[in-house]
């Protein structure tokens, strides 16, 4: 399992891969992309808020027990101690653009409800 440290610039989880593009003192960006049929961990983050930007492919977002379908070009923002996931469900890989805000973009500050891989 690949577990990353909190300095790590790039990772591959079981369901893809994620890498740091920027890494700044009010925010950080990464593109991450999810495998065809993988789904991140149903998690939350105390210390930070989100927003996703799909760049390639289609899934479904998670907030809170709520479903959404995004697709290339849509976007959508997950509040701060929001429970959230990225379901992949098309055929091909899905990338979004997370762009973090808040006081802290620790990989430590994931606190995982659920996970496909043992990791909750």
């Amino acid at each position: 399992m690949n577990t990353p440290k909190q300095d790590e610039k790039s990772a591959n989880p079981p369901w893809g891969r994620w890498e740091v593009l920027l890494d700044e003192l009010t925010y950080k960006v990464k593109r991450i992309t999810v495998l065809p049929g993988k789904r991140l961990s149903y998690q939350k983050h105390f210390r930070r808020r989100e927003h996703w930007m799909v760049v390639e492919g289609k899934g479904v977002v998670t907030i809170d027990g709520e479903e959404i379908d995004l697709e290339k070009g849509k976007h959508i923002d997950i509040p701060q101690e929001a429970a959230h996931r990225m379901t992949n469900n098309g055929d091909s890989d899905l990338t979004f653009i997370e762009i973090q805000q808040g006081e802290y973009f620790g990989e430590d500050d994931i606190i995982r409800l659920e996970d496909d891989y043992g990791r909750a």
